[in-house]
């Protein structure tokens, strides 16, 4: 695995609001979305910032909202899919658990998640627009 963070998602209670503190009270430069979307991102230096609803994210991450979950994900983006199995494979063998098997996803990439020793949730993904 490459030593590099694509994406940090916070699981969020209340998208509006979290996107008023991130965009109009933090200033971070948020990347144009449709008005019904659920997904907020922010364009970070050398990583993005994305908001998500907590119980979706904790959803898309196989984990269980139930106290648990911190409701943070970390991302790895890769530049094919068989770079994603690979390092799904690399974080198994290395004492991590999968615990959403690679697929394909419903916004048009090709993601799985592990789980570290201490259960942090990470997605590796090849997103069809951009590796990086």
């Amino acid at each position: 695995m490459d030593p590099r963070i694509t994406l940090v998602t916070l699981g969020v209670s209340d998208l509006a609001d979290s996107i008023r503190f991130y965009r109009d009270g933090l200033g971070l430069p948020m990347q144009d979305r449709a008005d019904d979307s659920d997904v907020a991102f922010f364009a970070l230096d050398g990583a993005w910032l994305s908001l998500y609803p907590r119980d979706l994210l904790a959803e898309d991450a196989a984990a269980t909202d139930d106290g648990g979950f911190s409701g943070v994900t970390i991302a790895h983006n890769v530049s094919t899919k068989e770079e994603v199995d690979a390092v799904l494979d690399e974080a198994a063998a290395s004492g991590g658990r999968i615990v959403k098997p690679a697929q394909e996803t419903f916004w048009g990439g090709y993601s799985g998640y592990f789980a570290d020793p201490d259960d942090h949730r990470w997605e590796v993904a090849y997103p069809p627009l951009s590796a990086e």
